[in-house]
């Protein structure tokens, strides 16, 4: 995670630096997130074939040969191909891992192991927002880094004497059905791919042109994270208290209000745009879960691993959306059209929740099942919610 942090910030960087349009840039980091859902449906047939171990040794090396091959060929067609590769890569060594930390993962430690997990993850893709200071950008360094850190993945999976767990299986989606049943958590799960896929794909390219140096485009992106990490856990148990759908507007009108307010200030390159999206991050980061935990709440347990399969392919195209949609825009209005788009998206999800929120009364197959940190992940993941495994139990 520390590498694939440091890639959407070094791959921003350099395409601005080349002077790539805009636009195109979006294109190529949205080949990122069209290769993780077409992964999701390729990846459990080569884990079936090959195993967790050697499926896991061979994605791990392709995937640390595509920054070599983004430094030796600079060019945005080469580069969104490199990308949809790479996103293919890294779904597959997603759930490798989350299926094994499932398989492991004792009855009464999942909500702890699955709380690391994510906290994990997070912390790794805000540390790696800082190795673009290591050396320079328009050089082989970060590139080469980032190819290291995914090889050094390899080491304690290949030699781990661990049982490997069962095969992991490819979702499948029920969009129509699951709109009907919880249109709230559906928009909600598509809104939270339209915002984190234009940040992760975007604001890095979004700070270089305000102007701001390679220390001040580390310390937003990773501010950004670290809020999302830190206080996912406070708006998650309000969200437990309160009807979710009026927590993920009140969430959503928050942030929107955060990044027009950075806006209209007009201060992008001063200290002040980290502080604000730190706080950005803390709430915006918190949609998706909000959304799959309105989800749990309102169906039948035996159809919740298909509903949030589904929501996890609807953040998936979310994502290609964002950053083409969000580059387009900064094309077009300027870098800061970045925060127009995500006030937007923002905006119309909140507008939307508050008016399901008053039109249908709160429904709920009984006590909520609880909020969990969540992030755009791979079906594995899945599995692992402590959530699960409550929802087997007699009630």
């Amino acid at each position: 995670m520390v590498g694939t942090g440091l890639l959407f910030t070094a791959l921003g960087l350099r395409a601005g630096l080349m002077e790539f349009p805009v636009t195109v840039t979006g294109l190529v980091m949205s080949a990122y997130f069209a290769g993780f859902i077409l992964g999701t449906y390729l990846c459990p047939t080569i884990i079936r074939r090959a195993g967790h171990i050697r499926a896991f040794a061979a994605m791990a090396s392709v995937a640390s040969t595509m920054p070599i091959l983004h430094a030796l060929l600079v060019n945005p067609w080469a580069w969104g191909a490199l990308r949809l590769v790479t996103g293919i890569c890294i779904v597959g060594l997603y759930m490798v891992i989350e299926s094994w930390l499932n398989a492991l993962a004792p009855n009464a430690q999942r909500g702890k192991i699955f709380a690391a997990y994510m906290a994990t993850t997070l912390g790794a893709l805000a540390f790696g927002q800082f190795l673009i200071l290591v050396g320079d950008v328009l050089g082989f360094t970060p590139f080469a880094l980032v190819s290291i850190l995914l090889s050094l993945a390899l080491v304690p999976v290949a030699l781990t004497q661990v049982q490997e767990p069962p095969p992991v299986s490819a979702p499948r989606p029920a969009l129509r059905q699951l709109f009907a049943v919880a249109p709230v958590g559906f928009i909600g799960a598509l809104a939270s791919g339209l915002l984190n896929g234009a940040f992760f794909g975007m604001g890095a390219v979004f700070a270089q042109r305000v102007g701001m140096n390679e220390a001040g485009v580390a310390s937003f992106m990773s501010a950004t994270i670290i809020g999302g990490a830190l206080l996912q856990w406070p708006v998650g148990h309000l969200s437990d208290r309160r009807d979710r759908r009026l927590v993920l507007a009140a969430v959503c009108a928050l942030a929107a209000l955060l990044v027009a307010l950075a806006f209209v200030a007009e201060s992008f390159s001063g200290p002040a745009l980290p502080i604000v999206f730190f706080f950005y991050g803390g709430l915006a980061f918190t949609v998706y879960g909000i959304s799959v935990a309105h989800v749990n709440d309102l169906l039948d347990p035996a159809r919740i691993l298909e509903a949030t399969g589904t929501l996890l392919l609807l953040h998936g195209m979310g994502a290609v959306i964002g950053p083409t949609a969000a580059g387009f825009l900064m094309d077009r209005l300027g870098p800061g059209s970045l925060l127009v788009y995500l006030a937007l998206v923002l905006g119309a999800t909140a507008a939307y929740a508050f008016y399901r929120y008053g039109r249908v009364s709160r429904p709920t197959l009984g006590a909520p099942h609880g909020y969990m940190p969540m992030a755009g992940s791979s079906q594995a993941l899945l599995r692992m919610d402590p959530r699960a495994e409550r929802r087997s139990k007699p009630r």
